[in-house]
């Protein structure tokens, strides 16, 4: 089979890229924009291998998309494009209203357009899977629920109403044109290769550099932690077996308060990182209290229970285990980190890939 992955640069995008080439004996092609946070230095141990391709290319940008349709011909797109991060959009929403909205517009029509070329064989092969956030849910302060497939939409930022947005475009385009589609919403991720400008990350190396840990309100807004690698695992299950229409949640049934997460991070660096920064007794003396973001959901919670009963997956990292595996990476990492520090990933990239 042939996957052509959007995004496939980014976070979760490159664990699904690397669950691909190393596990099965699909051929990839990873088409991405490289935007500040596609770093193609995540793809390294990848890079070289016979069925992996990359194209930079803009998801805007009809004409490309349809060259590159015609000449890979992908039998599954697995759609991970998107502007990601809640801050960046409350301070510019465009670029997000551009890529998580237009882009997902353009791809579902650059894949109907294939899709309606081949042959009937081809035709009921074809699946287009639409990755998306359990933020598009809204909030569940003050209840006990669990966010299921079902559940009503309610997006807070302009990031999950964007995302909300072109989950409803992929599942018009079912509905209306008939394009097999999957869809799935996911938990927070964390692991190895995540931008630092997320929590886990940014705590871990702000910490180690002596930095501020800065947390919102009073930490107390709760998230459901997905190892990444187990979510990479997910979204192959979903894109090879799911069935067409269906939305699957995926979570990793690890539901944290943000303050707990930074406590937890502080105790690992203490014992895998004892030598601090001067002046620095402990890590948690670090953490600083700031002022909460504007329209910040209390808590999320995802009910995985579907995809575990009709596909078979669950999570293999608690968040015990997968905090200390992404921390000891982390620790491993520091050229890599480095890098996207410094910006110096992206001078790297331009010696790499020309047009």
């Amino acid at each position: 089979m042939k996957f052509l992955i959007t995004g496939g640069a980014g976070f979760i995008g490159s664990a699904v890229v690397r669950h691909i080439i190393q596990n099965t004996e699909h051929e990839v092609l990873n088409v991405d924009k490289l935007t500040y946070a596609g770093n193609l230095e995540s793809l390294i141990s990848v890079a070289d291998h016979p069925r992996y391709h990359f194209s930079q290319t803009d998801i805007c940008d009809r004409a490309a998309l349809d060259q590159l349709f015609s000449d890979f011909q992908p039998d599954v797109v697995m759609h991970l494009a998107a502007e990601s991060h809640v801050d960046r959009s409350i301070s510019g929403p465009f670029a997000f209203i551009e890529t998580n909205i237009i882009g997902t517009y353009q791809l579902l029509e650059a894949s109907r357009s294939y899709w309606g070329s081949l042959a009937e064989k081809g035709k009921a092969a074809f699946r287009f899977h639409h990755i998306s956030t359990d933020e598009v849910y809204g909030d569940l302060e003050g209840t006990t629920d669990l966010f299921t497939e079902t559940t009503s939409y309610s997006p807070s930022s302009p990031y999950s109403a964007s995302k909300a947005s072109s989950d409803h475009l992929v599942r018009a385009w079912n509905r209306t044109y008939g394009l097999p589609v999957v869809v799935t919403n996911c938990s927070n991720n964390y692991g190895p290769y995540h931008f630092p400008e997320k929590l886990i990350p940014l705590m871990i190396l702000n910490a180690l550099q002596g930095k501020a840990l800065p947390v919102y309100g009073n930490g107390q807004q709760i998230r459901d932690w997905l190892f990444v690698e187990d979510h990479a695992r997910a979204l192959y299950v979903v894109a090879t077996q799911g069935v067409v229409g269906e939305t699957y949640n995926i979570g990793g049934h690890n539901e944290k308060a943000n303050l707990d997460v930074v406590h937890a991070i502080c105790q690992l660096l203490e014992e895998l990182a004892p030598n601090k920064p001067e002046g620095i007794q402990f890590y948690q003396d670090l953490i600083t209290y700031v002022k909460d973001r504007p329209g910040h959901d209390v808590r999320y919670a995802i009910d995985a229970s579907k995809i575990k009963a009709e596909l078979g997956w669950v999570p293999e990292e608690s968040f015990e285990t997968g905090l200390r595996k992404t921390v000891e990476w982390y620790l491993s990492n520091t050229e890599w980190v480095q890098h996207v520090q410094s910006g110096e990933y992206q001078s790297w990239l331009s010696t790499q890939y020309q047009g």
